[in-house]
Order: structure tokens, then sequence, then C-alpha cells
């Protein structure tokens, strides 16, 4: 059989001839090329970056995290920004804060203040055009003050009044006035330095049921209501009288004085002792509806009564 018949019979079966030419694997039969420069695939990594994973049918395992970002949060002792705190008490908008800032307007701790971005506390002294600035809402909190609390915003005596009114508000309030600490009923906190101010110069009137350790004598009664004057410093009240339908030694006194230590002046300067001071009335605010140890914000309608004082 000759070389052509051999190789017809391997194409009739299907089955190459002895010296057919084989069929290479890659596709359309073109032959596959060695070189090792073309191996690179578009899963190779860059060493800079986290490492891939991938399972048995080359499905990426996991995600690639990005780099944690590290917040810092901001400090409260770093300070408020002075545009900020500016605008915050209502005066103007940042923006025109930092031109009244650069014209010399503003003060902070008496000194004038033009720099740009400079930070202050909230205790600072902060003053537009002279008048004292406050970065928060003016609060004003009513308590009826329990035994045994002293009138005081420092830590240092044991328990105070601000204990007492700790949830009321996040404004930093104070007492105005003040009540010892054996002393009870109603004593008013506020952040408002203008009504501070004001009211410390004209004083509120109070009302102040007094327990005293013996009757007061009529002639004595008179002389409170007269006036007089210890250690040359003259005392007046508003109204004194008996309280009715008690004994002679419990007194209604109503004093424009912020103390209460100017009550014991007035009776031990006459040979009396104060059992017991309880505040009836602040100005316009009475008792009414707060339970002792208790406190409530003001109204706007009381707020407004005391500019009638």
């Amino acid at each position: 059989m000759s070389t052509q018949d051999n190789y017809d019979k391997g194409r009739g079966s299907n089955k190459p001839g002895k010296n057919a030419r084989k069929k290479s694997m890659a596709r359309g039969n073109a032959p596959l090329k060695s070189d090792s420069s073309s191996k690179k695939t578009s899963r190779q990594q860059d060493p800079t970056k986290p490492k891939l994973k991938f399972d048995k049918t080359g499905k990426e395992i996991g995600r690639r995290e990005k780099p944690a970002q590290v917040v810092k949060k901001s400090n409260p002792e770093d300070g408020i920004r002075l545009n900020k705190y500016i605008a915050n008490s209502g005066v103007c908008s940042r923006r025109e804060a930092d031109t009244y800032i650069a014209t010399g307007l503003v003060t902070v701790n008496g000194k004038i203040i033009n720099e740009m971005g400079y930070k202050v506390q909230l205790k600072d002294d902060v003053r537009f055009d002279g008048r004292r600035l406050n970065p928060e809402p003016n609060t004003y909190v009513l308590l009826n003050k329990p035994k045994g609390f002293s009138t005081t915003d420092s830590n240092a005596k044991g328990m105070t009044v601000m204990d007492l009114v700790a949830n009321a508000t996040t404004a930093k309030i104070k007492p105005f006035g003040r009540l010892g600490r054996n002393a009870t009923g109603l004593l008013l906190f506020t952040n408002d330095d203008e009504f501070v101010q004001k009211f410390s110069k004209k004083g509120i009137p109070r009302l102040f049921h007094i327990e005293l350790d013996k009757n007061l004598k009529a002639e004595h009664l008179k002389k409170i209501k007269e006036g007089f004057t210890v250690e040359g410093k003259e005392i007046t009240v508003e109204e004194i009288s008996y309280v009715d339908n008690s004994p002679k030694s419990e007194i209604g006194l109503k004093i424009k004085h912020t103390g209460n230590s100017i009550i014991r002046t007035i009776f031990e300067n006459l040979g009396y002792d104060v059992v017991r001071v309880d505040c009836v009335t602040l100005g316009p605010l009475t008792k009414k509806d707060l339970p002792r140890g208790r406190w409530r914000t003001l109204t706007e309608k009381e707020l407004n009564m005391f500019s009638m004082i």
C-alpha cells in the first residue's frame, strides 16, 4: 500500500495517519508561545497593597479593607473659637463677628483680641463693645431648698444646692442670693449675668417665715420696722409682722437683701436666736406646686414679671 493510501485510510477512520500533523490544544490550532514575559495576569498584586486570597474557583475571599482613619475628637478643654462664641451669644453671625474682632471691639478677660481663630473657655469674660456675652441661652431655675445643703457652687463643702439641680440644665447656672445650710425655701439659679448684676444692686424682695427662740417683743418689732443701725450699717426692711394664728415667736419678714445672714444680724442684735428660716416668696415667685427638694424652670410670663420689680 502506498503512503497516500495509508494517509487516506487514516482520514476515513477519523484517525490520524502515521505522518499526520498533530493538533495543538491552543484555540484556532495556533501554536502556544512559551515567552515567560507574557505570563502576567490581571490578578497580580502590588506588594504595597493588602494581599488578596482566593478559593479553588478563583473567587476572592473577604474584602479589601480600607486603612482605619483616626478621627480626633474635640476636647472641651481646647476651647471654642471666639467668633463662634460671639455668634452663639446671639449678637451676630460668625462672619460679622470676625469683622468686630478685627476692629478691636471684642475683649477677652480685659484684653483686646483681634486674632482670627483665637479660642476661649466658657469661664472667660468675653465682652463685645463693653457688654459681657454669654454663649449659652439664658436659663432660670427655681428650687425649693431643703435643710442640709449649703448655698455654693463649690464641691469643698459636702452636699450643696448644685447637687439638687444637677439635672435641671446643661447651662452653667449659679445660685443667686444665699440661704444658710439649715434654711429652707425658694432659691433662684441662673447664668444671666445681666440679671444678676441688675438685681444685686436693686435687690429682690423675699418674704421669710422666721421662728425665734422666744416671743418677739412689740417694741422690738417696731424698732425693726422703723429701721436701725448695726455696726455703722443701716438695716432696713420692707415689711415685718407677727404670723397670723401663730405664737409671737413666729415672724414674717420681707427684705431685699440677697443674703440671709442679715436676718440673724437683726435678731441677734436684739437678743434673739433664730431657730428656723424659710423663704416663702422670691419676687413674684411662690412655692405653689413646688415640693421641698424639687426644682422647675421659670416661664416667660414669670420672667416678664421681674421687669415690674
